[in-house]
């Protein structure tokens, strides 16, 4: 690949150079000091216990990572280049939020197989003693996961980190020598090891700030230009099946982009740069404007695909756009990131989950759904018509959303709850001040967040109100509920010493969102609600190994052709002692929307997709009553719906 060569007085504000990285918003907790509780915990159980958490013993790629001797570089070693890190990434917040010891002896065995095997040089992977060329985004995931083992037990820093740092080296000697290791893939997604370089320099610089700096500004000198990429001039408006890319075509790629919204909070902090926030807004902002979908997530299949309902979402978009979100929000404190992570988080539930269990999983999904299934004709023009078909194929939804859920101020002085739900975490504050909260609650399943807070000394504590709330309460201690005052998003609390109760109370206004062809989305808070189609299953496969695991196909039962009076929208909540098991299986939750519908005349593209929405469309029978579910609960949906012919 052509070698980018960017002045390092890009690199700088108004070209005078700065030293050091520019402090975050807030600052993350390490792994295992949030956990999850209630629904999300179950949540996660389920997971474990489906194919996430037995990936390892039947996958292809991944079988031999239980094998002690892992000779050859067999198994997920053999496959660092992609499929062993991103198992590792994702293995190692599995494994200790859901206290799995299985998990977590796998991933610590992983960890010293592959620093065992670190070559004199420093290079970590199966091209050690080989011919093998050397491409570095493989590591990238690799690191993480790493950091990750060392934030959650501090005792392997003495042997995890002169690794990294050894590897440091050897990767800045290589982006020096005309970004030797840089394939298309290291060029796109240099941010993630900018963000692993930045946890080095910040809790383990060992001396080498210097060569830290200096290898993030190789990357970013060598890697594709995500700051012109992202700007309004350049940014696509409609899928781009047919547009040509001015720069390099993975830029375009709906997993690239999202990764790549890691790529301008991080340059910020090594160049000081306000402008590198402002960019990685605009492009955020475009990214959801011409590409958005309903359910609060974007469009790409693979690559970005606009707004027709009938488009496809890539799961690994969606968990690495949740990862970005955080990143954003923590370095930026702009609440539009944590609104929309919080908004379209139950997106990947419904992705992979199957009834009561997780032993398959959706590549592609789509708004309005009405089959999963082999497409003829294929809707998507760069992935197989089997791509939404529920299968046999890497199952996660990385649980970095618990463990982005609370930060910290940079002065260590106050917790901040970024995300509600069901939580619990331990952290000293500054001045020695021991603090535990507790958060207990339904949401998104419930308006109402019960939190306690136990402190060794009196804090400030902050807590996010989403902007769709309306109405938002607190009483603190049983005293009489006031009103909701955040700033910037963050509601502030003066926690005294001992033990200070918090009852929000945040009720949101059903709202409709415009769609093309004259259509409108549902929704209410952070949730997307959607017609659940009825459906007949048919299992296309069975794995020899594991019976559990299914290729399943879904076929609509029932009419889904449906316009919708939107004036007639109920919100319909149930009061529930406990949340069911899994909580995103249909009809489980306990809110619920009716609306009045009636039959039209809509056309199915193909024999598996739906046809664009008719604008306007007149009722071809009788009204009726259509309940509508949370997005993530459905498997086939309308969830952009025709409005009736007035």
């Amino acid at each position: 690949m052509a070698f980018r060569k960017f002045s390092f007085l890009s690199l700088v504000a108004g070209g005078v150079a700065q030293t050091g990285l520019a402090p975050k918003k807030f600052n993350s907790l390490p792994l295992g000091a949030i956990r999850p509780a209630g629904w999300l915990s179950d949540q996660l159980n389920v997971q474990m216990n489906g194919l996430a958490g037995h990936q390892h013993e039947i996958h292809l790629d991944v079988s031999q990572v239980n094998n002690t001797d892992w000779t050859g570089g067999s198994g997920y070693y053999s496959n660092l280049e992609e499929a062993g890190s991103y198992w590792f990434n994702a293995a190692v917040p599995a494994g200790i939020l859901s206290n799995n010891a299985v998990f977590n002896n796998l991933t610590l065995n992983f960890l010293n197989y592959v620093i065992d095997h670190q070559d004199s040089t420093g290079w970590l992977g199966p091209e050690v003693g080989t011919t093998k060329p050397r491409y570095l985004w493989g590591r990238y995931p690799f690191f993480f996961g790493a950091i990750q083992l060392v934030e959650h037990d501090p005792t392997l820093a003495d042997r995890v980190v002169p690794a990294l740092h050894k590897f440091v080296q050897v990767a800045n000697t290589m982006l020096h020598n005309n970004g030797e290791g840089v394939d298309d893939w290291a060029a796109t997604r240099w941010e993630d090891f900018v963000m692993a370089l930045q946890w080095l320099y910040d809790f383990h610089p060992n001396g080498n700030e210097a060569l830290l700096i200096d290898t993030m500004k190789m990357l970013k000198a060598t890697g594709d230009p995500w700051e012109q990429v992202f700007a309004t001039a350049n940014f696509p408006t409609k899928a781009v099946d047919n547009t040509p890319n001015p720069f390099p075509v993975l830029t375009w790629h709906g997993v690239n982009m999202a990764e790549g919204l890691k790529a301008l909070p991080s340059t910020f902090r090594f160049t000081h740069n306000q402008s590198d926030l402002a960019r990685a807004s605009e492009g955020w902002d475009n990214l959801f404007k011409f590409h958005g979908r309903p359910s609060g997530i974007f469009a790409a299949d693979e690559y970005l695909a606009g707004l027709e309902a009938h488009r496809g979402t890539e799961l690994c978009l969606v968990v690495e756009t949740m990862f970005s979100g955080s990143f954003l929000y923590q370095v930026a404190g702009d609440p539009k990131y944590a609104d929309r992570v919080r908004s379209f988080s139950s997106v990947a539930h419904s992705q992979p989950l199957t009834p009561r269990h997780m032993w398959t999983r959706q590549y592609l999904q789509q708004q309005n759904q009405i089959a999963a299934k082999n497409m003829t004709p294929n809707p998507f023009p760069n992935d197989g018509p089997y791509s939404n078909v529920f299968g046999l194929e890497p199952n996660y939804r990385w649980p970095k959303f618990i463990t982005n859920s609370f930060v910290v101020t940079p002065d260590n002085k106050s917790l901040v709850q970024v995300y509600l739900g069901p939580f619990s975490t331990s952290t000293t504050l500054a001045g020695n001040n021991a603090v535990t909260v507790t958060v207990d609650t339904q949401y998104p399943f419930s308006d109402t967040v019960k939190t306690t807070v136990k402190a060794a000394q009196a804090f400030t504590y902050l807590v996010r109100i989403p902007s769709w709330v309306v109405g938002g309460t607190i009483a603190v201690n049983g005293a009489k509920a006031t009103a909701v005052a955040p700033s910037n998003g963050l509601h502030a609390v003066n926690i005294a010493a001992g033990t200070t109760s918090l009852v929000l109370n945040l009720p949101a206004p059903i709202t409709t969102e415009s769609r093309p062809h004259g259509a409108i989305a549902i929704h209410r808070g952070p949730l997307n609600y959607a017609f659940d189609i009825p459906r007949t299953q048919k299992i296309l496969a069975r794995n020899a190994a594991e019976p559990r695991a299914v290729d399943l196909e879904f076929d609509s039962s029932g009419t889904w052709q449906f316009a919708i009076d939107p004036s007639t929208l109920k919100f319909v909540p149930r009061t529930v002692s406990a949340l069911p098991s899994p909580v995103f299986d249909q009809a489980k939750p306990p809110f619920s929307m009716t609306v009045t519908a009636c039959p039209i005349s809509w056309s199915v593209a193909g024999d598996t997709f739906a046809a664009v929405p008719p604008t306007s469309p007149r009722c071809t029978g009788a009204n009726t009553t259509l309940t509508l579910w949370p997005y993530g609960a459905t498997k086939l949906r309308i969830s952009e719906f025709p409005v009736m012919h007035a």
